[in-house]
């Protein structure tokens, strides 16, 4: 996902898909935790989604 995918989104809509990533981080740790994840790098991308997600909300909210 890049910023500019976001960039012309609603504020509702930035929302719904920043509560879909943090519950999908949320279930990758769990699979990590337990020893199912075998690729890791998916935290990381998921955590870098959620950042950009909040980047362009903050840039909506203004």
């Amino acid at each position: 996902m890049k910023y500019s995918d976001l960039a012309g989104k609603s504020a509702a809509e930035l929302q719904a898909m920043l509560k879909e990533k943090k519950t999908e981080l949320f279930t990758l740790k769990i699979k990590q935790k337990m020893m199912q994840l075998q690729n890791t790098s998916e935290l990381k991308v998921a955590k870098k989604d959620i950042a950009r997600i909040n980047t362009a909300l903050a840039a909506v909210e203004k």
